[in-house]
């Protein structure tokens, strides 16, 4: 076993150790202990110390045992539920335990063997029972599992399973690329999902603020005709009281042939303009005055049915 010394090693330096040897003594180092035996039967255990074993009565020291806590790192090749081959890495932490050392020391030709056979054994019964996903979120369960089993085998060998980890998953290389990229994919249609949801947000904001703009330029049209309206029949009432005979029909024409007068001015004005063509002559101006007065009315008449 790796974790015993042959008896033959010394702790003594080279003069001590012969001197010793004459004597019969034997040194038993912090954290370990010695088997002794006589004609090749189990004696007992030493603890660390200085120990006298007369070899006349046929007393020899058979090794030594640590007590140490030992690691070992088993890597396990097995398939998941759904066919992908993974390498499951398992840290075992273990030790010899005192009381047990005799077991410990005859019962075991290699501990690390032993291990990982029990290793191997949970982890190919556990693993292809699970998917691959489901394999990464329950590796603890999977380690409680090899604990177990080992705590249950190892005790009767004299050994205490102090800690199992599993500390790595692989999947074959391929596995892991496919993987990146679906995870790549998924987080990019959630990105595209989020930046449409914005827009779809922006254009139904811009939606409002047109339909409010709208609405808000159509209160400001309606509020400025009516203020036209209003002027026009002041002006209307004005005339009728400041000139005697006239009817308010013959002030509506007059003003309205000086506004389109005052139209044309203004457009003839403006420096951008495009050229306009409307008939002019005295029975045009009459026929527009015709039109903007019957128009006004209908505009009156419906204001007062609402």
């Amino acid at each position: 076993m790796g974790d015993r010394r042959p008896a033959c090693r010394s702790s003594l330096s080279p003069p001590a150790a012969q001197m010793g040897n004459l004597l019969c003594c034997v040194v038993v180092e912090e954290s370990t202990v010695a088997i002794k035996e006589r004609f090749g039967k189990f004696e007992e255990v030493l603890e660390p110390g200085l120990h006298c074993i007369p070899w006349v009565t046929g007393d020899r020291l058979a090794g030594h045992l640590s007590l140490r806590l030992q690691q070992l790192d088993v890597r396990c090749e097995t398939k998941t539920k759904d066919n992908v081959f993974v390498n499951v890495v398992a840290s075992i932490q273990y030790r010899a335990l005192a009381d047990k050392a005799s077991d410990a020391f005859y019962k075991l030709s290699n501990t690390k063997s032993q291990i990982q056979a029990y290793v191997f054994d949970v982890i190919r019964a556990s693993v292809p029972k699970l998917n691959l996903d489901d394999t990464f979120e329950q590796k603890n369960d999977i380690a409680r599992a090899v604990e177990q089993e080992l705590e249950k085998a190892m005790s009767a060998y004299g050994y205490e399973i102090v800690q199992t980890l599993i500390v790595d998953i692989e999947p074959d290389e391929h596995v892991k690329r496919a993987m990146n990229e679906i995870n790549a994919a998924a987080r990019l249609r959630v990105a595209a999902t989020e930046k449409a949801e914005a827009e779809k947000i922006l254009q139904i904001k811009r939606a409002e603020g047109e339909a409010e703009s709208k609405y808000l330029s159509g209160l400001g049209i309606a509020r400025q005709r009516q203020a036209i309206v209003d002027g026009l029949r002041d002006s209307v009432l004005g005339f009728s009281v400041n000139v005697p005979g006239t009817t308010a029909k013959d002030v509506m024409d007059m003003v309205l042939v000086t506004q389109y007068f005052d139209t044309m001015r203004e457009i003839g004005a403006a420096s951008k303009s495009s050229a306009v063509f409307i008939p002019h002559g005295p029975g045009a101006v009459r026929d527009v005055a015709t039109q903007i007065r019957d128009g006004l009315l209908q505009a009156s008449h419906h204001q007062t049915h609402e």
